[in-house]
């Protein structure tokens, strides 16, 4: 691949630059009591700023991977930019998932972006083509996950990473479900026999709705989704006693 191909967008870079604007806000607060404005204003920008760009970074992975698989209509649609303006809609790709968590502190996935997996060289790409997204999440949430582990940094920023790890995580929980719609039934599709796939193409648009209202409807749902992110968080070596305290910070109106 060329390196041309890949121009990050200045959009891109502006939604980096608020995450980083938070963290350092929250580096330079007063951590020893989760109610100071400054700490609870840089928390929620990071946490903001960093699920917004680990969404585009999301839908790149994609593009990316089926660029590489055979799929050159990425690049003139501008997958390759990460500009979520490209993307299925910027509405549900970035601004949906970002009320959603703000709201119930659960990582919805944002819209996608479109493939042509006729173009793909293989079933075996067509599957990494789907992995890559979820992979770039729990990529995303070790590399938080070991940059709080062994870089000293002050408590606020630590809190704020640890729960944006684990929000990549849960993300990647998530997406991972052979559930049509989501990106671990895409992995698997291409073995699927052509009755299966034609009764999935049906219910692809609900299945994901209905996995996202059990999630906030039914609190023992999430507690599943959650206790299962916090065991892969700890194998990784995350501390869920940060991450929750980041949790509380950034929706400082529920606690």
């Amino acid at each position: 691949m060329q390196r041309s191909a890949v121009r990050p967008s200045p959009l891109f870079f502006a939604i980096l630059a608020l995450a980083i604007a938070g963290g350092l806000l929250a580096a330079f607060s007063d951590a020893t009591s989760t109610r100071d404005p400054m700490l609870i204003a840089g928390v929620f920008i990071l946490i903001v700023g960093g699920w917004a760009v680990s969404l585009t970074l999301h839908e790149f992975g994609h593009a990316f991977v089926a660029y590489k698989g055979g799929d050159h209509s990425v690049l003139g649609k501008g997958y390759l930019n990460l500009d979520v303006r490209h993307y299925t809609d910027p509405v549900l790709s970035l601004v949906l998932p970002l009320i959603l968590l703000a709201i119930g502190g659960i990582p919805l996935p944002g819209g996608a972006v479109w493939i042509n997996r006729w173009a793909l060289r293989s079933r075996g790409i067509s599957t990494w083509v789907s992995l890559a997204g979820p992979l770039s999440n729990l990529l995303f949430g070790v590399l938080l996950t070991v940059a709080v582990a062994y870089i000293p940094m002050p408590v606020g920023l630590a809190i704020g990473l640890s729960y944006l790890a684990l929000l990549q995580v849960f993300a990647f929980v998530l997406n991972i479900l052979p559930i049509p719609g989501l990106d671990g039934f895409g992995a698997i599709e291409p073995y699927l026999s052509p009755q299966t796939r034609e009764f999935a193409a049906k219910v692809r648009p609900w299945a994901p709705l209905a996995l996202f209202a059990l999630l906030f409807a039914v609190p023992n749902v999430a507690a599943v989704f959650q206790d299962l992110s916090g065991f892969v968080y700890e194998a990784i070596g995350g501390d869920r006693q940060d991450a929750y305290a980041g949790q509380i910070t950034f929706m400082f109106w529920r606690y």
